[in-house]
């Protein structure tokens, strides 16, 4: 068959048959495939859409374009977590540790920023040395050593979701359910858990703007994960505003780690809470939530939680003194703040135009090849909500050259609105879908 008549064919709305899905992964893992033509389809799919028939023959198809891992000989029931992306998104540092501490075996395979979100592999290498590309005999001894592996893909598992995965962050086709869920659950499915807690945030600074849409993607991910026998739920939660008061990736390091040490911000707290009462309930070692939520508060009230990141991070190579010494992560030269322009209350903080800019400031990536500077950023001194006085900061931009930090402003300018009266505000807890 021709590739160019499979792109044909979905561009003019058709369902692909699975023999033609499948040449398409097993293209785009050869390289058999061009990039040009990878793209073109990946558009027609994000224009046309998938049945759901379609998206589980993609995801099966990604799954076995390397290997599945058996973890079964480890002791426990392995839960991971993931977020389908949102601006300040940084519960997976925060959770890992705390259910690692409370007994959960966590193998977390975790992806790179995509678009205007951040990726919790961008975080976690702001930490000097910190190494996320394990092998999966070292993905192993963490999980004996530590009781969690914070890794990226390896080339074994779900390849072709590795280069589709780049290639969508560049060619404007993220937003898409089927090939959002293709690509979350080949990777989950053949990284060998038992049961998975999903993060599907929903709002400006989501790929899914609308709670409908946002829904539809949870459903979606859930059917597929528990049809593959992993048991799977979903947590809706809100992305209007950013996530904490971080964007950027030594600076959302910093900020989980004072989570950790019970300094966090009330968003962040509850979102991390709830995910993590949900790791625990479904690796059996909580009763009720009652029971989930007395022991992650005394993990962190203990000091584990914090403790099992700091062995965390020197078993994967990183420098374990970041823990208590934040001048070992990189910092920016420049600072920027930008003010209130009157009295009022400040009544949004887009999500999406803040990620766009913390990507111009250099936190995230334009193009496949670009590197991202782990130390610039945007902290966020006023959340919605909070009345300010004309002239009072309201972001705190952390950037290396000029020029960036230009086209950052330019962004920024429409992302902070004053109001004269509180805003309402959305619940971080928006649903649920099990």
């Amino acid at each position: 068959m021709r590739t160019v008549d499979i792109i044909m064919k979905k561009r003019d709305g058709h369902a692909l048959e699975r023999e033609e899905i499948l040449a398409f992964v097993q293209g785009a893992t050869t390289g058999a495939l061009p990039d040009y033509q990878a793209s073109a389809l990946l558009m027609a799919i994000l224009l046309r859409g998938m049945t759901t028939q379609e998206t589980a023959w993609l995801t099966d198809a990604m799954v076995h374009s390397g290997i599945t891992v058996d973890l079964s000989d480890l002791p426990g029931v392995k839960v991971d977590k993931h977020s389908t992306g949102g601006v300040g998104d940084k519960t997976s540092l925060v959770l890992a540790p705390i259910a690692a501490a409370c007994g959960v075996p966590v193998p977390m395979m975790s992806g790179r920023g995509l678009g205007h979100t951040g990726g919790t592999l961008d975080k976690l290498e702001s930490i000097p040395g910190f190494r996320t590309a394990l092998s999966l005999e070292e993905m192993r001894a963490a999980l004996e050593r530590d009781g969690c592996a914070m890794l990226g893909q390896t080339t074994q598992i779900a390849p072709a979701d590795k280069k589709l995965y780049a290639l969508r962050d560049v060619t404007g086709t993220v937003e898409s359910i089927p090939l959002i869920s293709a690509s979350i659950m080949s990777k989950k499915i053949a990284e060998g858990i038992d049961a998975l807690v999903l993060d599907v945030k929903t709002g400006s600074g989501a790929f899914m703007k609308t709670e409908a849409d946002s829904r539809r993607l949870a459903e979606s991910l859930v059917s597929i994960g528990n049809a593959s026998g992993v048991r799977t739920e979903a947590v809706i939660t809100d992305m209007d505003m950013p996530l904490g008061v971080a964007v950027g990736n030594a600076l959302e390091v910093i900020e989980c780690l004072e989570a950790l040490k019970g300094h966090g911000a009330a968003d962040l707290v509850d979102c991390s809470l709830e995910l993590t009462l949900r790791m625990l309930l479904l690796g059996k070692v909580a009763s009720d939530r009652d029971d989930a939520e007395k022991r992650v508060r005394a993990a962190i009230a203990s000091g584990a939680a914090l403790e099992r990141f700091r062995r965390i991070i020197e078993g994967q190579g990183g420098d374990p003194r970041v823990v208590d010494d934040y001048s070992l992560l990189p910092t920016a030269p420049s600072r920027h703040l930008v003010p209130a322009t009157r009295a009022g209350y400040v009544a949004r903080l887009d999500a999406e135009l803040i990620g766009r800019a913390s990507v111009m400031l250099g936190a995230g990536r334009d193009r496949v090849e670009d590197a991202v500077d782990p130390a610039v950023g945007i902290i966020i001194l006023a959340k919605p909500g909070r009345q300010v006085s004309a002239g009072e900061p309201i972001l705190e931009l952390h950037y290396r050259e000029q020029a960036k930090l230009d086209a950052a402003l330019t962004l920024i300018s429409r992302a902070v609105t004053i109001g004269d009266a509180p805003p309402a505000l959305r619940a971080i807890i928006v649903g649920e879908v099990r």
